[in-house]
């Protein structure tokens, strides 16, 4: 690992460390180490004290806003630990020290392994491009919002939205009316994210199409990450020895597909991602092609570039995404690198169906051991308490798993449709598992 365009390393904390960020933000991002070089590491004191003095300096001397953007972890490198501090590409360019104001003095761009300041007319250029194209900037196609939903998502993490949330979140442009991204947190609204189930291998025949919004974001990915959960069947070979499962895809590069998906996702466009689910494959397709400027081998290199830092911001306090610029990584692992798909104005990932273990897809269910058992962990999870509970309620299933009424009867009905679990009598009857 050498010092370049993408990696800074520092011994120590200093006062360029606001000029170093503001040159990645301003550039395509990158890392910046502090305690060790190329070779080796240097002691740091206080580490936990450091980390809040970064997050702090970060927060209150750049601009624009850059929470959402920025990730500062601890690492060990040479047995010592050290201080990681990744940033994305930032989409409200030019950023800039805050006391230096938007000049040369203040904004910077990364050259090879330098930070070399913003001509003036650099400046002007970019900042044009950014009041024209930042969702922050969009006004709400309706003023009437309200946020009821994502109160009670922030609650769930014992997170509370004061008076103060909506310009603590940007919710509101610079005149104080609510932008885009309010619209796609808003209880109600006229997004949709369409999941499409087509027998084949091609878009003729589509025997399923359902539509997941008209209410927040969040809600909405919650509910297109359970429809694909339910499809995600586990394939399982049972022998003497033990329980063999996999999934026809990968859970984990699933969910951060689907959720890169929607954050990533160019919503000035006014075109939400959509889901298509194939006998061999599942193709997941959003707006907006690769950031400007950045090559495929950059995209690869996992540097992250929110399409909007606010979205990142409210997905990462809600924990649903976890250190900036993992997801991809976590996909790499499992898919490779062409299952992306590149078009000037939109992103294609294509996960292939995994075949069953020691056979074809599409098996019999139960039978003698060894044979084929397709169950999602949801299905399991249901199983198992009604395994506990014979009586157990649809509504209790719902409250203890955390999910929908609606998905819980999906899920019961797919195990009934399997053989697997059948009713007996109606109010006051119960549960009898077959298998």
């Amino acid at each position: 690992m050498i010092e370049d365009s993408k990696i800074e390393f520092k011994s120590k904390l200093t006062d360029e460390l606001e000029k170093e960020v503001v040159a990645f933000l301003n550039t395509k991002g990158g890392i910046i180490y502090i305690g060790r070089d190329e070779k080796q590491a240097y002691p740091l004191a206080n580490i936990d004290e450091i980390q809040l003095k970064i997050k702090d300096k970060l927060k209150h001397n750049i601009s624009p806003n850059i929470l959402g953007l920025f990730d500062v972890v601890v690492e060990e490198f040479n047995n010592q630990k050290i201080i990681k501090i990744i940033i994305a590409n930032g989409s409200e360019k030019p950023y800039y020290i805050k006391k230096r104001g938007m000049s040369e003095k203040g904004c910077f761009i990364r050259v090879g392994s330098s930070s070399e300041p913003m001509n003036v007319r650099m400046i002007e250029d970019i900042f044009s491009s950014r009041v024209r194209n930042s969702l922050k900037n969009f006004i709400s196609p309706r003023q009437d919002l309200t946020f009821n939903q994502l109160k009670i998502y922030y609650e769930s993490k014992n997170l509370f939205l004061n008076d103060n949330f909506l310009q603590n979140l940007e919710l509101l442009t610079e005149d104080g009316k609510y932008n885009y991204i309010a619209y796609l947190m808003a209880d109600n609204n006229n997004v949709s994210i369409k999941v499409a189930k087509y027998l084949g291998d091609d878009r003729i025949d589509l025997i399923e199409n359902n539509e997941y919004g008209f209410c927040s974001i969040i809600k909405a990915t919650k509910a297109v990450l359970d429809k694909l959960d339910v499809e995600n069947t586990t394939f399982a070979k049972i022998t003497y020895e033990r329980r063999i499962e996999k999934n026809i895809w990968d859970k984990v590069a699933l969910r951060e597909a689907v959720i890169n998906a929607i954050i990533h996702n160019n919503w000035t466009s006014e075109v939400p991602p959509k889901f298509e689910i194939f006998d061999d494959r599942l193709e997941i397709t959003s707006s907006g092609g690769l950031p400007f400027g950045m090559s495929e081998e950059e995209f690869f290199a996992g540097l992250s570039t929110p399409k909007s830092r606010e979205l990142m911001r409210i997905f990462r306090d809600l924990e649903m995404v976890e250190q900036l610029g993992s997801g991809l990584p976590r996909i790499l692992k499992i898919y490779d690198k062409s299952s992306f798909v590149f078009f000037p104005h939109f992103l294609r990932l294509v996960f292939k169906k995994s075949g069953s273990i020691g056979g074809q897809i599409g098996g019999q269910i139960g039978g003698q051991i060894g044979g084929q058992i397709y169950l999602s962990d949801r299905q399991k999870d249901i199983l198992d308490l009604i395994k506990n509970n014979p009586k157990i309620t649809r509504k209790k299933i719902s409250e203890l798993l955390g999910i929908n009424e609606s998905v819980v009867s999906k899920h019961l009905n797919k195990l009934k449709e399997l053989g697997i679990l059948t009713r007996i009598g109606s109010t006051r009857g119960h549960w009898e598992i077959k298998w």
